[in-house]
C-alpha cells in the first residue's frame, strides 16, 4: 500500500511538473545558453506588454464600467462621486491609481523611459495628454507623471515609453544584541569598539523624532519627500526602526541598545501620520541616497516598508531603484513583509513584497525569541512573508512568474521594544489608536519607549549589522555582504527556505568572517579571499552552540561549501548579483560558467532544515530533489498556481489571498504579533 502511496504521488508530481513552464530570465534564454536562429527570431516576435499588470486591470474595469454606461445606476451621480472620495488615496500630494479614481483625473504614474529623452521633451508628451512630469528620477531613465488613466495606453504607444506602472502605495511592515550575538563582537578587533562608527544608514520611513533620548548623539540630516515640509515621525514607526538599528544605550543602561549604536543615521521621510506612502516618493528618496552617497559615506539603505508585487523585478519601479543603489556599492535592507498567514491562521506562501523581490535586496523575515537571548527556542512568526517571489511577467498573453527564493534571511522581530516618538498632542498615530503598545514611560517624552511587531523591525536588525560588518571591513561589496550574513546565519529547525532563507542572522559568525577578507578584493574567480583560515564554523550565543548554514542562495537553489568563503566568487564583485551564479536550462539547475569557482557545491530548489544550526546541504528536499516546471520545489510535489490551495492546505498568496484586512490594522501595520512571551522592559 506504502509503495502504491509512493508512486502514485511520484508520477502526480511529475505529471504537474510537465504541465508548467520554465522561469522566465528575462525575454531571451537562461545565461549560458546558445540559441538557435529560429529560436531567435521567435523571441524577436514576442509581444512584450508595455503597461504593467495591475494597471491593465484597472483599465480593463474601465472598458467595462463604460460598456455599462448605459444600463440604470444603482445610486446617484452625486453618491457614486461622494464614495470615490472617500475610497481614493491621496499621498504626497498625489493621487494613487485606483478603481476609486475616474479614469480622466489626473493620478499618478511611474514610467519607464527607452532613451534619455531630455525633460522637456519628455513633459511635451504628457502635456499633450492633459498630463505633467511630477519628479524626473535621475540616473534610472523613471519619470513620475500625472496624467488621466484614459490617455495611458494612447500614451505609452510613443517608442520612447518602455513600460508604465500605477505609482503603488508603500507602506510600513510593522535584549537584541545579546541574542543576535552584537555584544560579543564589540571588542572583536583589539584597540576599537565595532558598533558601527563611521557608516552612514539610511532609513526610510515614517521620519525620525530626534528628540528621543536613544539619539541623543545624533546630528540628524532629515529630508522629507512626503510634501508635508518636515521629517518628524507623526506616525510612530521610523523612531522605532531607527533605534533597533542604531539606538543609543544610554537612556536605559543599555537595555534596548541598537545593533550598531554609533553608526550615523539619514532620515528620509516617505510616509505620512497613517503609516502610507507612495512608491514614486521612496524612489526619490533611494535615489536621494545614490546621489549623496560620498557626501555622507551613505553604505546602507534600510526599507522597512513596501508594495505588494506584481511586476516581475526587472520591471518593477523600485526594484529597478533599489538594484541602482546596489550597484551604486550600497547595500539595501528590506522588510519581506508581513502576509504570512490568512484570517483562519494558514500558512501563505508567495506573499514577499516589493522591492523585498528583487535578488539584489537583503529580503528579511522576522523571527519570535520569545524575549530570551538564547536562540535554542526562536522559530519564524507565523505572519512573516513566505516566498517565492510571484511578480511576474507577460509574454504572448502567458505569465511567467519569477519564482526567486525569498526572504535571504530572518531576525528578531516579534515584540521588540523600541523608542516611541513623542506621542504628546497627537502626533504618534500608533500609540493613540493602540496604547497597549506602550512599554515604558517615566514621563519625559525623550524616554517612552513601545512595542511593535514585524519584519519592518527584523529590518533594521540586519541594517545594523551590516554596518557593523562595513565597519569592520569597509571594502566589502553589496554581494560579498549579503553572502557573508547568508553564510553565517543559524538555520531554524523545521522551517523550509520560502520560510528562512538561509537561516537567523548572526552578527558573531558574520564580523569575524568579514574581519578576514582581504582589505584589497581579488578579482578573479578562485583567488584566496581570507587573510587566515577559515574559522571554525559555528557559533555560541548567551551559552547556545550552532552551526553555521553554510550556504548561500541564489534565485532557485543555492550554493554551499567552505569554498564560498575561501575562494573569491566572480558573484562578489561590484554591481554583481549572487542570483547571477545559477539558472535553470533546459529543466536542470546548472551554475553559470565563469561566475563561481569549481569547488562550490550546488543544489536545487528549497530545503526544510531538519536539524536546528545544520548545515543547509543536510536539509530535506522538499519534493523528493525533483524541480517543478516553474522552478520551485514546494511541499507534497504541489505546483504553484494562482490562488491555489495545496496539498498540506497551505494558500498561496499570488496578490488575491491577503492577510491583510483581518491580520492587520487599518494603518496597514502588524501591530501585536505574535500572542507569546516577549522583551520586557
Amino acid at each position: 500500500m506504502t509503495s502504491s502511496r509512493q508512486t502514485t504521488r511520484r508520477f502526480l508530481t511529475l505529471t504537474l511538473a510537465a504541465l508548467v513552464c520554465l522561469p522566465s530570465f528575462g525575454f531571451g534564454a537562461p545565461p549560458g545558453t546558445n540559441l538557435t536562429r529560429a529560436r531567435k527570431l521567435t523571441l524577436n516576435r514576442e509581444k512584450k506588454p508595455k503597461l504593467a499588470p495591475d494597471l491593465e486591470e484597472l483599465l480593463a474595469q474601465d472598458d467595462e464600467a463604460a460598456a455599462q454606461k448605459k444600463q440604470p445606476a444603482s445610486r446617484t451621480l452625486a453618491e457614486a462621486r461622494q464614495r470615490r472620495l472617500t475610497a481614493r488615496q491621496k499621498v504626497g500630494g498625489v493621487v494613487l491609481p485606483s478603481p476609486e479614481v475616474a479614469a480622466d483625473e489626473l493620478q499618478s504614474f511611474i514610467v519607464q523611459m527607452n532613451d534619455t529623452a531630455p525633460t522637456a521633451a519628455m513633459q511635451a508628451k504628457v502635456a499633450a495628454f492633459g498630463g505633467r512630469v511630477s519628479r524626473k528620477l535621475d540616473g534610472m531613465g523613471l519619470v513620475a507623471v500625472e496624467m488621466p488613466r484614459a490617455a495611458m495606453r494612447q500614451f505609452v504607444a510613443d517608442d520612447g515609453i518602455a513600460y508604465a506602472s500605477p505609482d503603488r502605495p508603500v507602506a510600513a511592515h510593522a535584549h537584541l544584541k545579546n541574542s543576535t550575538g552584537a555584544a560579543q563582537i564589540r571588542s572583536l578587533v583589539s584597540g576599537m569598539t565595532i558598533n558601527g562608527s563611521g557608516v552612514t544608514i539610511a532609513v526610510i520611513d515614517s521620519g525620525i523624532a530626534d528628540q528621543h533620548n536613544m539619539f541623543n548623539y545624533w546630528n540628524s540630516l532629515d529630508q522629507d519627500f512626503t510634501g508635508a515640509g518636515n521629517a518628524d515621525d507623526y506616525f510612530g514607526h521610523g523612531t522605532h526602526v531607527a533605534s533597533l538599528a542604531v539606538g543609543s544605550p544610554w537612556p536605559w543602561s543599555g537595555s534596548f541598545e541598537g545593533v550598531a549604536p554609533e553608526a550615523q543615521l539619514v532620515n528620509l521621510r516617505v510616509l505620512d501620520e497613517n503609516g502610507q506612502g507612495a512608491a514614486s516618493n521612496v524612489i526619490a528618496a533611494i535615489d536621494w541616497c545614490v546621489t549623496n552617497k560620498a557626501a555622507y559615506n551613505i553604505r546602507v539603505i534600510n526599507l522597512s516598508l513596501g508594495s505588494r508585487a506584481k511586476d516581475s523585478y526587472k520591471n518593477d519601479p523600485l526594484c529597478l531603484a533599489a538594484r541602482r543603489a546596489v550597484n551604486a556599492g550600497i547595500v539595501v535592507v528590506a522588510a519581506a513583509g508581513n502576509d504570512g498567514k490568512d484570517a483562519s491562521g494558514k500558512k501563505i506562501y508567495g506573499g514577499i513584497h516589493s522591492p523585498g523581490i528583487d535578488p539584489s535586496v537583503i529580503t528579511v523575515g522576522a523571527t519570535n525569541t520569545f524575549g530570551t537571548d538564547s536562540r535554542s527556542d526562536d522559530v519564524v512568526t507565523t505572519y512573516s512573508s513566505r516566498g517565492p517571489t510571484r511578480g511576474y511577467t507577460t509574454v504572448n498573453g502567458a505569465r511567467s512568474y519569477d519564482n526567486l527564493i525569498k526572504p535571504d534571511l530572518v531576525a528578531p522581530g516579534n515584540k521588540l521594544v523600541g523608542a516611541a516618538a513623542d506621542d504628546n498632542n497627537g502626533s504618534n498615530t500608533l500609540l493613540n489608536q493602540y496604547p497597549t503598545l506602550r512599554a515604558s514611560d517615566d514621563g519625559y517624552a525623550g524616554d517612552r519607549m513601545m512595542y511593535l511587531s514585524g519584519t519592518s523591525m527584523a529590518a533594521p536588525l540586519v541594517s545594523g549589522a551590516v554596518a557593523l560588518l562595513l565597519e569592520a571591513n569597509p571594502a566589502l561589496t553589496p554581494a560579498l555582504v549579503k553572502a557573508i550574513l547568508m553564510y553565517s546565519a543559524q538555520p531554524l529547525k523545521g522551517f523550509n527556505m520560502f520560510e528562512q532563507g538561509a537561516g537567523q542572522l548572526n552578527v558573531d559568525g558574520a564580523v569575524r568572517l568579514a574581519r578576514l577578507v582581504k582589505p584589497t578584493l581579488p578579482t578573479s574567480v578562485g583567488s584566496a579571499l581570507l587573510t587566515a583560515a577559515l574559522p571554525t564554523q559555528q557559533s555560541t550565543i548567551s551559552g547556545y552552540t550552532f552551526k553555521w548554514g553554510q550556504g548561500v542562495i541564489t534565485n532557485h537553489g543555492f550554493l554551499y561549501g567552505s569554498a564560498l568563503m575561501n575562494y573569491w566568487q566572480g558573484v562578489y564583485g561590484s554591481g554583481a548579483v549572487l542570483a547571477d551564479a545559477t539558472a535553470v536550462s533546459s529543466g536542470t539547475f546548472i551554475r553559470v560558467a565563469g561566475k563561481t569557482s569549481s569547488t562550490v557545491s550546488l543544489k536545487s530548489g528549497a530545503v526544510s532544515i531538519s536539524v536546528s544550526g545544520g548545515v543547509l546541504s543536510d536539509g530535506v528536499i522538499l519534493t523528493d530533489g525533483v524541480v517543478l516546471g516553474d522552478g520551485v520545489v514546494l511541499g507534497d510535489g504541489a505546483v504553484l498556481g494562482d490562488g491555489t490551495v495545496l496539498s498540506d492546505g497551505v494558500v498561496l498568496c499570488d496578490n488575491t489571498t491577503r492577510a491583510d484586512l483581518t491580520l492587520k490594522s487599518s494603518l496597514g501595520a502588524n501591530v501585536f504579533g505574535d500572542n507569546t512571551a516577549a522583551m520586557q522592559p
